[in-house]
């Protein structure tokens, strides 16, 4: 059973019981493919090991040998490859012109039948009518969606009538101490501009 429609089973005024057969799928030693490895790619497969998950990635370029190792993660050099052996795909890309509607209709086609869409990234990062045809056709099983384009998205959108898709507005960073450490890091590049030193989280332009 997904959390959405478990919660509306525990509310709903018609619930007389639980049944014992409203199953879910098993997260421990089920297949993690997680596409963009950087530094918040990296912090999940951290916490996915502890669940003794397998983790495949697909990045732009590999990482150490050593950060592979540290959390058990293969390296799959063709996003296919990850897309067609993962139960769980998380995209965590920035948004650019090479990562826009990176998952598609065809990428789609290529994950699991049981397999569940997570996107932490943008919601740009997936054509949104390609996932709303996968999930009313069942060509994945779920998704889970903390980013959507637009946001929030029109009240008549097909991704709110479907109970196989689980939305929430845009809050992985959204606790105090998250905010307060944004703040932190971004006063702390301001004073580094302003008296001239190197700053702390400079993006380079490609």
């Amino acid at each position: 059973v997904s959390l959405r429609s478990g919660c509306q089973i525990a509310v709903s005024p018609d619930t007389k019981y639980f049944a014992v057969d409203w199953l879910g799928v098993e997260v421990t030693r089920a297949t993690l493919g997680i596409i963009g490895m950087g530094n918040i790619g990296y912090r999940v497969a951290q916490r996915a090991r502890a669940f003794d998950m397998r983790i495949l990635y697909h990045n732009r370029n590999r990482r150490r040998k050593e950060d592979e190792e540290a959390v058990g993660a293969h390296y799959c050099e063709k996003m296919e490859d990850l897309l067609q052996q993962s139960d769980f795909v998380m995209l965590v890309v920035n948004l650019t012109p090479g990562t826009h509607k990176l998952i598609g209709k065809k990428e789609l086609g290529l994950m699991k039948p049981t397999a569940t869409l997570i996107n932490i990234s943008r919601g740009a990062a997936i054509d949104q009518d390609a996932l709303v045809e996968a999930l009313q056709n069942k060509v994945i099983r779920a998704a889970a969606l903390d980013v959507t384009y637009p946001e929030p998205l029109p009240r008549d959108h097909p991704l709110l009538k479907l109970n196989n898709v689980i939305i929430t507005p845009h809050i992985g960073t959204a606790t105090v101490q998250a905010v307060r450490m944004m703040a932190e890091e971004a006063i702390a590049n301001i004073l580094a501009v302003l008296n001239g030193q190197p700053i702390p989280s400079e993006v380079f332009p490609k």
